[in-house]
C-alpha cells in the first residue's frame, strides 16, 4: 500500500464515546495474532492464517504505519480500522490516476454486532476529513458480506461499481465528504 499522503503520523488518540482509536502498542501483539488466527475474520477477506505461523512473524508493536488505528475498548484491544491507498493495480477506482484512500476495519468476532465498527470508522472518517479535507474514501466490501454492506451504506458510502476479485463478486462505495457524515 501507498503512504496515506501529507499525514502527521501518530495523531492524538481519538475518543469516541466508546472507544479509543490509537496507534498500536507491543501490549497489542496477541489481539492482531488473535485477529489474523480467526476464521470467522478471514471469511470474507481470504481466509484466517494459521497461529503458530502468526507467532513468529507478527512483530513486537504490529500494525505500525501511517493510517491503521488499534480499536480500543475498556482497555483492550478490540480490532482495527486503517485508511491506505488503494492500489493502482486492483479494480476500481474514481479517479483517472487512483491512488484513492481506502476504509477498511477488522473487529475480533466477540465485539461483533455491538455497533463498535460504525463507531471506530465514523472517528476515522472523520478524523480524515479534517486531515486532507474533500478527498473522497472508498471502501470496497464482498456482496456476501451482508453486515460490512450495512456498515457501508449507514456510513454514507454509495455505490461506485461491482466486479469479480479474488473469487468473489465486490462492492466498491465512495463517500464523498461534506455528505454522509455518521
Amino acid at each position: 500500500m501507498a503512504e496515506l499522503g501529507p499525514v502527521s503520523w501518530p495523531p492524538a488518540p481519538i475518543r469516541t464515546e466508546r472507544l479509543v482509536l490509537r496507534e498500536s502498542e507491543a501490549r497489542d501483539r496477541t489481539a492482531y495474532i488473535e485477529l489474523f488466527a480467526s476464521p470467522e475474520v478471514g471469511t470474507y477477506l481470504g481466509g484466517h492464517r494459521p497461529r503458530d505461523e502468526l507467532e513468529r512473524v507478527v512483530p513486537a508493536v504490529p500494525g505500525q504505519r501511517p493510517g491503521v488505528f488499534v480499536i480500543e475498548l475498556d482497555g483492550t484491544m478490540i480490532g482495527t480500522v486503517s485508511l491506505d491507498r488503494r492500489d493502482a493495480e486492483r479494480p476500481g477506482h474514481v479517479r483517472p490516476d487512483a491512488g484513492e484512500a481506502e476504509l477498511g476495519y477488522m473487529l475480533l468476532p466477540g465485539a461483533w454486532g455491538r455497533g463498535y465498527a460504525a463507531e471506530a470508522c465514523t472517528a476515522a472518517l472523520d478524523w480524515f476529513a479534517a486531515t486532507v479535507p474533500g478527498e473522497p474514501v472508498l471502501l470496497c466490501t464482498q456482496t456476501a458480506n451482508t453486515p460490512s454492506m450495512r456498515l457501508a451504506t449507514g456510513l454514507g458510502f454509495t455505490e461506485v461499481t461491482r466486479f469479480e476479485e479474488f473469487g468473489a463478486e465486490q462492492w466498491l462505495g465512495v463517500r464523498s465528504f461534506g455528505t454522509g457524515s455518521g
